[in-house]
């Protein structure tokens, strides 16, 4: 059971308590007589259970990086603040859509469920929208036959010290952002998934091809050789979307990152 729900029925539970005292307990108590425990902890609680159900629904939710895909961007360990309502205005726990706002464009970093287990969030850039082709060949990737603005800017050190990669600055449109590359691995990795609408996609030694679905979308990880991507696992549909991020609250190793990130 995900937070989302276990929040959910601490809310439902709390607010039966409260309304169950407003309509017919407390006018069976004695006048001045002390709550029992068992209301008066729901009471206290249902308020901030409430507001944070709320705001993490609705509004932001904070989530912590787990891996390096998405090196240099987001680096393991930072903590990051998600937009719920950017994306449209969804349900909590169902996840469905009952407002249209802003899609996803190119360049967002997205948070998702991950399409094989909707249980795990994961993150990724958005680089292909509905309609679009995407082509990833050696090491260069194109939108609907328009090769994606690439430029060199020097090595990235990891923070073991000893690993180096390629870092590039990649555009889209008026957005820009930092990518690494290892020039030894290869552009797609061997262990390309069966998934659905696997038939809109090519693969060769040289790296693939596909074209979005519908109502679906591409996303890759910054640290393009290090990353599981839309390239091994396919499309990401847009009822798996949870949000976009933009914000690093916190970062127990490194202080400095807090506030950075857009």
């Amino acid at each position: 059971m995900n937070f989302a729900a276990i929040l959910f029925i601490l809310l439902l539970v709390t607010g039966v308590v409260v309304l169950l005292d407003r309509v017919y307990l407390a006018k069976r108590r004695e006048q001045g007589a002390k709550e029992p425990w068992w209301i008066e902890y729901p009471k206290s609680f249902f308020p901030v259970i409430l507001i944070v159900f709320l705001l993490r629904s609705f509004l932001v939710e904070p989530f912590k990086i787990p891996s390096g895909s998405m090196i240099p961007t987001l680096l393991v360990g930072d903590f990051i603040l998600v937009n719920k309502y950017t994306y449209g205005i969804r349900l909590p726990i169902l996840n469905t859509k009952i407002v249209e706002l802003n899609r996803p464009q190119r360049g967002d970093v997205m948070v998702f469920r991950y399409p094989e287990d909707p249980s795990l969030d994961y993150i990724k850039r958005v680089v292909g929208l509905p309609g679009d082709k995407v082509t990833y060949r050696d090491k260069r990737l194109s939108i609907n036959g328009q090769e994606v603005p690439l430029k060199p800017d020097g090595e990235y050190q990891y923070l073991d010290r000893r690993t180096f990669a390629r870092q590039f600055l990649e555009t889209f449109g008026q957005r820009t952002h930092r990518i690494l590359l290892e020039e030894d691995a290869p552009a797609i990795p061997p262990f390309v998934k069966q998934f659905p609408f696997r038939q809109n996609c090519t693969y060769n030694s040289d790296g693939m091809t596909c074209t979005v679905p519908p109502d679906h979308y591409f996303v890759m990880g910054d640290n393009r050789d290090n990353s599981s991507d839309s390239r091994v696992w396919g499309f990401v549909p847009d009822a798996n979307i949870v949000g976009r991020a933009f914000f690093i609250w916190f970062n127990f190793g490194e202080p400095r990152r807090i506030g950075s990130f857009q």
